[in-house]
């Protein structure tokens, strides 16, 4: 946090033997009475992002697990176990017996005709009518992290000389919540591009999906990705597509193979709404990205004729209405990259909407708006949840100042005989603390495209 007065800017103190900043500007002949500052874009991971408390007593690593879906198989005639033939081994009632032909033989223990003569399930094989269901488990862990954010130092002198210390101290906090908030929609989202099962990589021809790995590579998280590029390897040539970094721009043919594995894999039952009997999942893309897709060539008239109503949890966020199965919600911090080199490490490094200056000034950061590749993201209620721990105050006759893990800022003032003797400084803290407790993380997916590429991806 920085505040400048006529040219000079007053940074954070890089230490306890610094002075002090004068975060308060004092000369009330030099502003207004009116205070402004300058705030930050929202986005929908706020909102969004199932939130829950993280359990005492049990850690700091815990693990969730999750039962895969289970439907019935058979193997034909081996009477092994199940197997991968799908589907429950449906036979006759009836008509497999072999009756007595002798009219005049007794019929007491006799088979009737039209009977079967063996018990459902008997035997050695499953044609008789046994099928088995096998239950196949995961178990994810999940840790907790946390981080704190601290203003600079302020004395008391400040308050004592400062023009409208009251509006100045307002604006400060303001700028304080907006950073925290920033903090936690960095948190949600590096979170859950980092559990998402499914990275999508758009190509004008030959686009694909990995698990995690992009052909057998490791995903390093959305501040960098590492792609494989050698088309020669065997990982590669597996996929039938080219590797590498994305050729293409985001496209509704994508987005459509999306939605119908989404649906065939189970994800509509908590979709964010339904139109016409289907699910409308959620995108969260830039808005270049959203009117891309919009005015895409062929499918402009699925926004004009599209008056269904926007379900009850997305109408607070503005959304107006779905294309194409989707609720487009716009994220327009999304991550954004650019590579320094055209060799074969296939390293795409994130570019911040934001930088900093040497003095601690943040403005707008030019190479955001040209970098060459970005990220969106399918969202998905059941990928995961942010759990957070609840304050503690005490135990066992104990007490603590019990800490606010979102985030609130508590004002700080700590004596010290030398730094603080007469205890005329302090300074506002925050502390965040959250763990990314893993779900169903197959119903993610993070889409990389090239976003200055007129090439729909196919």
């Amino acid at each position: 946090m920085a505040i400048s007065n006529a040219g000079q800017t007053f940074s954070n103190p890089t230490d306890s033997n610094t002075a002090i900043d004068t975060i308060l500007t004092q000369e009330a002949n030099r502003i207004g009475q009116d205070i402004y500052r300058r705030t930050l874009h929202t986005s929908p991971w706020m909102d969004l992002i199932k939130q829950t408390s993280f359990p005492d007593g049990m850690g700091y690593t815990l693990g969730t697990l999750i039962y895969d879906r289970a439907l019935p198989t058979s193997n034909g005639s081996t009477g092994t176990g199940p197997n991968t033939t799908l589907g429950a081994s449906w036979i006759s009632v009836g008509g497999g017996g072999s009756p007595d032909s002798t009219a005049t033989a007794s019929t007491v223990d006799q088979i009737l005709t039209g009977s079967q003569d063996q018990n459902i399930g008997a035997g050695s094989n499953y044609n008789n009518g046994k099928t088995f269901i096998g239950f196949s488990r995961q178990l994810k862990q999940y840790s907790l992290k946390r981080a704190t954010v601290e203003s600079p130092k302020i004395n008391v002198e400040d308050l004592r000389f400062a023009a409208y210390r009251t509006e100045q101290l307002r604006a400060i906090m303001d700028a304080m919540t907006d950073a925290t908030k920033y903090s936690w929609e960095e948190r949600y989202r590096d979170e859950y591009d980092r559990i998402c099962k499914n990275t999508v990589v758009c190509h004008s021809t030959g686009s694909y999906t990995a698990d995690i790995g992009i052909n057998g590579t490791v995903k390093e998280g959305v501040n960098s990705w590492t792609l494989d590029l050698d088309t020669s390897s065997t990982a590669n040539s597996t996929t039938g597509s080219t590797a590498g970094r994305p050729s293409a721009n985001v496209s509704n043919k994508i987005l459509d193979s999306i939605y119908f594995k989404l649906v065939r894999a189970g994800a509509g039952t908590n979709a964010y709404g339904r139109e016409n009997a289907r699910p409308v999942f959620a995108l969260v893309c830039s808005s270049e990205a959203s009117y891309a897709l919009q005015t895409e060539a062929g499918f402009r008239d699925d926004v004009r004729y599209n008056n269904a109503k926007v379900s009850e949890l997305i109408a607070p966020l503005g959304i107006e209405k779905s294309f194409r199965g989707f609720y487009h919600m716009i994220d327009d911090l999304a991550p954004r990259f650019a590579t320094a080199d055209t060799g074969s490490d296939g390293v795409l490094d994130r570019v911040q909407p934001y930088s900093s200056s040497a003095t601690g000034v943040i403005t707008l950061n030019a190479a955001y708006d040209t970098a060459a590749y970005e990220a969106a993201y399918v969202l998905h209620m059941d990928v995961m949840e942010s759990q957070i721990p609840e304050p503690i105050t005490g135990s066992n006759g104990l007490t603590f100042d019990p800490v606010n893990y979102r985030g609130k800022f508590n004002w700080k003032n700590i004596p010290s005989v030398d730094l603080n003797p007469d205890g005329t400084i302090g300074f506002f803290r925050g502390v965040l603390a959250s763990a990314t407790k893993p779900i169903k993380t197959e119903f993610g997916y993070v889409i990389l495209f090239k976003r200055d590429s007129t090439t729909p991806a196919a």
